[in-house]
């Protein structure tokens, strides 16, 4: 029997949460391309990338050789183990060679947003050490001026290198190198919880871990399987296109729909012709498919799962999408760049489905945990209780490039990464987010969750998209106001109609003091909406 220890100082209750789905095994010793391309011999002829502007289809066997020809092609022009290359492209096939490519070397891959100005492209190249990029020629004149070797997939400046030249290169001709699982291998850019952007640095293992716990285990092809045809149209210099479409479509051996940028009218007829089943969107691509009047003119009925993530989905949104989409599962992820990036993910698309809340934004991921952290205490919460949601496993970064006291605030020495949002699970193991721990809006000490609100507006049916922010207030210190967008259409909708559609269903603290109308909501890449952009506006003045 054991013995109590009377001297022995009560511990705090630590309240972890993990998946509802057992853990799995994870070949976390693969190389994220080995991992990827598992088996070749079994579906190497199926269909891999299919470049939706020409039709062009590559097989599974296509895109490995592919990749092992860039990655000696990139080898002959100096890149070497270790080495990082910049890819600053949309989605195109040359896109997904390269990353495998460096994959295969040894070396890292940083992408960067191609609608970056040269000054943000050239920081991001040398806060990387990038000694390559490769792009196409309408960005020319955004990277003439950087010391690198510049390789174009269309027609090159004079004097510049085709893809073609690296990308028929003898694949026999690559270096033999032995890959660590804990090397790095992509390196994308993120603010994280404050601050400038800073490279994350996500291993062969992390991503290996990731993409496992979305599409491996007993439950097989969990999300996607083999037949699937997945719809990439976010972009894949975000982790979120290319951890949960790309890699994750890799791994479960389904087709991938290559499409360089988003248009509803030009989206709607491919789900058609190539029976799309898989949508990944974010909440404004949710919001276009929402709002879209040309839905019945078309065949979707292959669409399967619409899985939103980037940004939270509002429960109203949520609900009018699934109304027009009976058939589909609909439902959430939640990920951050530095989480590897994949936290929670909606068990409504799993093989044996299990039943989910709109607005949840699914249960946490196997073979890793969650807690939620009272940012004033740093004591872990219970359920039904808000606070910092923090996650630990193999899949999250392994730090900030060269910023080790980022790093330190961001990952604890427990191994829990902070990720600065704010939520909550509930007695059924789902994940509700509140909002950005920095973002919230406080009225007299009371917390005004932008979020919330901005649901709440966006089912108004004269306005198709908003943002709220804090303004600054004497008495309250702060307050929050709406940027809105009208529907097309909907000139005559006034400040007052919107101030008393949210007033009456909100309490006092809750309610939108000023409404500012706008042509767009500014936002990033991935849907989030860029509140400082709006914030900004205000101390200028200037709300329109």
């Amino acid at each position: 029997m054991a013995i109590e220890n009377k001297e022995q100082k009560p511990t705090k209750e630590e309240f972890i949460f993990k998946s509802k789905l057992p853990d799995i095994y994870i070949p976390k010793h693969l190389p994220l391309h080995s991992y990827c391309f598992e088996n070749l011999s079994e579906f190497g002829s199926r269909p891999c990338l299919i470049n939706a502007p020409t039709g062009d289809i590559f097989t599974y066997h296509d895109v490995d050789l592919k990749a092992r020809r860039v990655a000696s092609g990139l080898n002959k022009l100096g890149v070497q183990q270790g080495d990082v290359i910049m890819i600053l492209l949309p989605n195109t096939p040359e896109y997904v060679f390269s990353f495998l490519g460096a994959s295969f070397l040894g070396a890292m891959t940083t992408a960067a947003n191609p609608f970056f100005t040269a000054a943000e492209i050239a920081k991001q190249a040398k806060a990387s050490n990038s000694k390559l990029i490769i792009t196409q020629a309408s960005y020319y004149e955004k990277v003439k001026d950087l010391d690198l070797k510049l390789v174009f997939i269309d027609s090159p400046p004079n004097g510049y290198l085709h893809f073609s030249e690296i990308a028929d290169s003898d694949e026999n001709e690559m270096p033999e190198v032995k890959i660590n699982p804990d090397d790095v291998v992509a390196l994308p850019y993120s603010s994280g919880t404050t601050g400038l952007p800073k490279g994350v640095m996500l291993t062969h293992k992390g991503l290996v871990t990731s993409i496992a716990q979305q599409v491996d285990g007993e439950n097989p092809n969990l999300y996607y399987h083999c037949e699937d045809v997945i719809l990439c149209v976010l972009p894949l210099f975000h982790i979120y296109s290319l951890n949960s479409v790309l890699l994750c479509g890799l791994r479960a051996k389904a087709a991938i729909l290559l499409m360089p940028k988003f248009d509803i009218h030009a989206l709607l007829p491919l789900v058609n012709k190539y029976r799309i089943t898989i949508m990944p969107v974010v909440p404004p691509i949710v919001l276009a498919i929402a709002k879209s009047p040309d839905l019945e003119k078309h065949d979707l009925s292959s669409i399967r799962v619409l899985k939103s993530g980037g940004a939270p989905l509002g429960k109203e949104l949520e609900d009018s999408v699934r109304a027009k989409f009976p058939k589909a599962k609909l439902g959430q992820g939640y990920g951050m760049t530095e989480a590897g990036p994949v936290l929670t993910m909606c068990l409504s698309f799993a093989k044996e489905p299990l039943d989910v809340k709109s607005g949840a934004c699914g249960t946490v991921v196997r073979n890793a945990e969650m807690k939620i952290v009272d940012p004033e205490t740093d004591t872990s919460l219970p359920r039904n209780q808000p606070g910092e949601i923090c996650i630990r496993g193999d899949q999250i970064m392994k730090g900030y490039l060269n910023d080790p006291e980022a790093t330190e605030r961001t990952i604890d020495k427990e191994g829990w990464l902070h990720t600065g949002d704010i939520g909550y699970i509930d007695e059924d193991d789902e994940l509700f987010i509140v909002d950005r721990l920095k973002e919230l809006i406080k009225y007299k000490g009371f917390q005004v969750a932008p979020a919330e609100l901005e649901a709440l507006i966006l089912s108004h049916p004269k306005i198709s998209d908003v943002a709220v922010v804090p303004m600054k207030d004497e008495a309250a210190g702060e307050v929050p106001v709406a940027f809105v967008v009208r529907s097309n259409g909907c000139t005559d909708t006034t400040e007052d109609e919107i101030k008393q559609f949210v007033s009456k269903q909100v309490v006092f603290y809750k309610r939108i003091n000023r409404v500012f109308f706008i042509d767009a909501i500014p936002k990033s890449p991935s849907g989030k909406i860029l509140r400082k952009d709006l914030r900004a506006k205000l101390a200028a003045g200037v709300t329109n």
